[in-house]
């Protein structure tokens, strides 16, 4: 399974470049996750157009698009156990502190936030943050027989 991690838009509307590494990176993949702070509600509409998307409401988005968003989901994906979320608070430390609010049972935290690329692990538990899509980066998350790799993204 390949999935495109987002986060961090930090847009009202599709732009020509959201369009450009929309088709490039996100429509191939087969699932698409956003991390919070899309910001508005028309830049989410562009992205529903995927049919395996999911997003979490960030602390930038619009009223009217946050109060339609979860602040975090649970999935399962290729059998491992995920979570998603946007963050909160201080940047610095914000994956152990994420980690330690969700606890050792998932396989996978994707989380925003910072605009800063990570993947940590945390015992079994690895924290991916794809960086801002707005600053040009994005991550693509590989899952194939339990195993997960991270790929990272400049656009």
């Amino acid at each position: 399974m390949r999935i495109a991690v987002v986060s961090d838009t930090h847009l009202s509307a599709p732009s020509d470049w959201l369009e450009r590494a929309y088709a490039a990176h996100l429509a191939p993949a087969d699932a698409v996750i956003h991390c919070g702070d899309m910001t508005g509600r028309s830049a989410w509409s562009y992205f529903l157009q995927h049919p395996c998307f999911y997003c979490v409401q960030g602390n930038m988005d619009d009223y009217h698009l946050a109060v339609d968003l979860p602040p975090r989901l649970d999935l399962e994906l290729e059998g491992l156990k995920a979570a998603v979320c946007h963050g909160w608070g201080y940047k610095a430390g914000l994956s152990r502190r994420i980690y330690e609010a969700f606890g050792p049972d998932y396989d996978i935290i994707f989380f925003g936030h910072t605009h800063a690329r990570e993947d940590s692990q945390y015992g079994k538990t690895r924290c991916i943050n794809p960086g801002s899509l707005r600053e040009g980066s994005l991550a693509i998350v590989t899952i194939e027989a339990g195993k997960i790799a991270t790929e990272f993204v400049t656009l």
